[in-house]
Order: C-alpha cells, then structure tokens, then sequence
C-alpha cells in the first residue's frame, strides 16, 4: 500500500490509488459472464461487448471517485482511517478536482455507452439511468446508499443480474432466466468484496454515523453475510446447468469459491487489525475473477 510521499512523488500514481484497481474486477466479473452467455447462445457482438466492458469500468472509477470525494467533505475519512490512503482526505487531489474528474469519467461513460443505447434502445437507456443515478446516490445526499445501509444491496443487483443481464441484452437484444440467475455469482462476490471493507472500518464508519449493515447489526452479521455470500456464489454454477439442462462446464466455477475461505476464517477470528483484514481485499478480488474466467470458459466450452 503506498505511502502519501510515495504518491506526491509520482503524480499519475495518484489518480491510479484513486481509482482503487483492486475494485475494479467487480465491474469486469459480471461483464465477462453476460459475454460468454451470448457467446453460447450465438449472439456475441464483439463491439457491444467490447463497450459494455468499458462502461462498466468507468463507471467503477467514477464510484471510487466520487466515494473519496464525498466521504472526505462527509468527514468520513480521517488520518485515523484504517483503510488505504485516500487522495482527497490526504490532500493530494483537492476536492474541487476530484468533483470534476468524477464528472469527466462519468460522462466518458455515458459517451462509451451511447452506442449501446442507441442499439438497445429504452431498456439501454434505463439501465445507464439508472446505474449512474444510483453510482452518484451511492454516497451523496443525506440518505445516501453507503450511509442508510443499503449498500450491499445496491452492489449485489447492480453488480450482478443487471451487469450480467445488461451485457447480454446489448449484444443479442434479448433477456433470458439464464443470464439473470447467473449474475447472482458475481453479485454476491462483490458484495463480499464490500462486506470486508465495511468489516474492516467499523469503528470509523460508526463515529462518522455511516450506517451500514455492519454498523447496523454487527460485526457478527457482516461475517455470516460473507459466508451466505460465498454459498450463494457456489451454488449458481450448479443450479444453472440444471434449470438449461446443459453448459455442465461452468460446474468448475464452484469449488474456485472456496478461494476465499481464507478470508472468511479470518474474519470470524474477529480481528480488527488492518494489517489482516487489508489483505483480504485483493483475495476475495482474485477469487471472483478466477470464478467469472472459470464460469465464462465453462459456458462457452460445453
């Protein structure tokens, strides 16, 4: 993890932290899945799939933008954080620039996704609404998403059947079960990703009144959430084939779940020490882009 000196002394590295890379694995997950169901079902379409992929990108960066942005004017992040070093709140970015470096991404997006829209027409449109609408509401406003508890929820649908089933709809213009239920794997990864981030700053996020689930009901809760999660990721890639009747390749995506038992051991030791707990973001991250490569290439194999 770098340092504030490590980062002022390399400009570009700055914007990089900003952007939060190890994040970024929960936008390209679903993406990659909607593509390899169209891919099996005869529908790839290379440039749609290819925008969609880019979208979904951007659209992660502007979050993690706009996420330092506000947490910082929220007081939120403090010198006290436990967490990696945030650009705003260590006055590498002032907030002014950070504001318009979220709207810049967002736009790129909006501009990436035109095609899209114009291809898929309203259900496009409502979907890119939508999911920038809930990107911005994600943090800002008094009854923000991150603050009232509704995060995880806001990540596992957004980040699941709407990534994955947007995907597919872009490229074959049409919505399947299939493509809906198989963004239940994705989705409830990436909510484990978010779960030990919100683990890890219980304490802070309790002083600074964010009202997450965590905060809400419990370290204790935010474990057993991580575990559901994991259960419900394993079992998408067998009850899938079962409800087709076929694709029986994308059985080698569940036991790559198990890739993040490690981290869920960890977190019902009940530590709280960053050094511990910071870990266990790039290894559930690993885990889900091994599931969603493994479930692709399943999919499309058999």
């Amino acid at each position: 993890m770098p340092t504030r000196d490590e980062l002022a002394a390399a400009p570009w590295r700055i914007w990089i932290q900003a952007a939060r890379p190890k994040t970024l694995p929960a936008a390209a997950a679903p993406v990659m899945i909607g593509i390899a169901l169209a891919v099996g079902d005869g529908g790839f379409h290379p440039l749609s799939a290819g925008l969609a992929l880019l979208s979904a990108l951007l659209i992660q960066v502007g979050v993690n933008f706009h996420n330092d942005y506000t947490d910082f004017l929220r007081g939120t992040d403090t010198e006290e954080r436990v967490g990696p070093l945030r650009v705003t709140q260590a006055e590498l970015v002032d907030p002014k620039t950070m504001r318009w470096a979220t709207f810049a991404v967002f736009a790129a997006a909006v501009a990436a996704g035109t095609y899209l829209m114009i291809r898929g027409g309203w259900p496009v449109v409502l979907i890119g609404v939508t999911s920038i609408a809930s990107a911005l509401w994600y943090t800002a406003g008094r009854y923000s998403l991150a603050y009232i508890g509704l995060a995880d929820l806001f990540v596992f649908v957004f980040f699941g059947p709407v990534a994955v089933a947007g995907t597919y709809y872009v490229q074959t213009l049409t919505l399947t079960a299939p493509a809906v239920l198989a963004g239940a794997g994705p989705g409830a990864l990436s909510v484990c990703i978010l779960l030990i981030n919100n683990i890890r700053d219980l304490e802070g996020d309790r002083q600074a009144d964010k009202r997450t689930l965590v905060v809400r009901l419990g370290r204790a809760f935010g474990v057993r959430l991580y575990a559901v999660c994991m259960a419900v990721a394993a079992i998408v890639p067998v009850a899938l084939p079962l409800h087709v009747g076929g694709h029986w390749g994308v059985l080698v995506a569940a036991p790559v779940v198990a890739g993040a038992w490690p981290a869920l051991q960890t977190l019902h030791s009940g530590t709280t020490d960053p050094e511990r707990l910071n870990p266990l973001l790039p290894t559930t991250g690993r885990t889900l882009a091994l599931y969603s490569i493994c479930f692709a290439l399943g999919w499309m194999l058999t």
